[in-house]
């Protein structure tokens, strides 16, 4: 089992706080895995077996606790002696019908520490969220970094890194990929395979979805235009010239749905002028570029929005909230934000050329305030600084 340090410090740094400790991602991204390194943890440090609850309702073991009364009975029947410690491990709970009832009853009756997972957002919907209103922390897991990425793939600093990172963004990250790439042909189909089940049980089933076509085609278009902007009547456009009629209301409702089985990503238009973000106009990011290059193909495939989608979800993976910057009529790829600190980034493939590098620097420069700006390139240039604006190496900052 290869570790997910990153999420595993997380749950440790939580461990025995009165918390209920929420574990959300996309199907596969390696949440399960990330149960049993911190259920190894626990062992570990002196807990005894019999005081781990561990419960996966993806598997068969649990197929007939379907409700939550099964469930408390069962949990209830596993407590050794109720004045003890347990630590109450539930993969995938949403698959048990008012499971909330369960952890609200144990919080109260029992003397437990609880680690959840989900594959989708309605794990934490107005329901569980009014019962557990700030007794919950969500841990929100994505398939692998880069840097985590080449910990799996075992590449010592001494390989082809550039081979490495084409092969990434060719194939994604999900922790299965990995095992898969001695054979190379097997990818793809694993990649359908995934997305087919999110599609189908984190979507259309939850949802009630009545046109699943419409919603592959909403998803294919976004996934075809990752990083550019996005209205939902330029998808009502683009849908009603290829034969599909639908409504902007549709489209906005198909594009929550998917946002809320973590396959794609929203990020907002702020005015860094005004100081208010905007309602329209949002780009979209997918989870994972292997199932993205399942949708689309590899063909006419920007390479620069492609890297942008990377360096997004990085930014969320180390914990900052990042909106698109608007400055008069130019934009700011990313500005990053958490707590007292803020980063403006410009994602660009190269900015070797002239016109590129004023281009990429221009909104940078128009931005009043001191915090620190950076143009991320896959460049390996000398020249790192242009009057107080970092130029940094793609590579180098996702490793950092």
């Amino acid at each position: 089992m290869k570790n997910r340090d990153l999420y595993l410090t997380q749950l440790i740094n939580y461990r025995d706080k009165p918390l209920i400790k929420v574990i959300t991602g996309i199907r596969r991204c390696g949440k399960s895995t990330l149960l049993s390194l911190f259920e190894s943890h626990l062992i570990d440090s002196g807990v005894s077996k019999d005081h781990i609850i561990r419960m996966n309702f993806e598997s068969f073991e649990f197929d007939e606790i379907t409700d939550y009364r099964e469930l408390h009975s069962y949990i209830d029947k596993r407590l050794i002696n109720k004045s003890d410690r347990h630590y109450i491990l539930l993969d995938e709970v949403q698959q048990v019908s008012s499971w909330e009832k369960v952890i609200n009853a144990f919080l109260v009756d029992a003397n437990v520490d609880i680690y959840i997972t989900g594959s989708n957002a309605y794990l934490l919907s107005s329901e569980l969220s009014t019962l557990l209103s700030g007794r919950y922390v969500e841990i929100k897991m994505q398939p692998l970094s880069f840097k985590e990425y080449l910990d799996f793939t075992q590449t010592d600093k001494g390989g082809n890194l550039e081979e490495e990172f084409n092969q990434y963004l060719r194939y994604g990250g999900l922790p299965t990929v990995v095992e898969l790439l001695d054979n190379p042909d097997t990818i793809g189909p694993f990649l359908e395979g995934i997305y087919n089940t999110v599609l189908m049980k984190d979507v259309i089933e939850r949802n009630g979805v009545r046109d699943a076509a419409l919603l592959e085609s909403i998803l294919k278009f976004i996934a075809a235009n990752v990083g550019s902007i996005v209205s939902t009547k330029k998808i009502s456009d683009y849908l009603t010239s290829s034969g599909r009629k639908t409504t902007s209301d549709t489209i906005d409702s198909y594009l929550k749905m998917l946002e809320n089985a973590f396959i794609i990503y929203r990020a907002n238009r702020y005015d860094l002028k005004g100081k208010m973000f905007l309602k329209t106009l949002e780009k979209y990011y997918i989870v994972d570029m292997g199932i993205r290059n399942q949708l689309t193909g590899l063909r006419n495939t920007d390479y620069g929005h492609v890297l942008e989608n990377i360096i997004y979800l990085e930014l969320l993976r180390r914990g900052y909230e990042v909106t698109i910057g608007k400055i008069g009529t130019l934009e700011v790829d990313f500005v990053a934000t958490k707590a007292d600190e803020k980063i403006y980034y410009q994602i660009s493939a190269t900015i070797l050329d002239e016109k590129t590098r004023e281009r990429e620097l221009r909104p940078l420069e128009s931005i009043a305030d001191n915090y620190p700006k950076y143009i991320l390139t896959m460049d390996r240039s000398i020249f790192n600084d242009y009057s107080g604006i970092k130029v940094k190496n793609i590579m180098d900052f996702l490793l950092e």
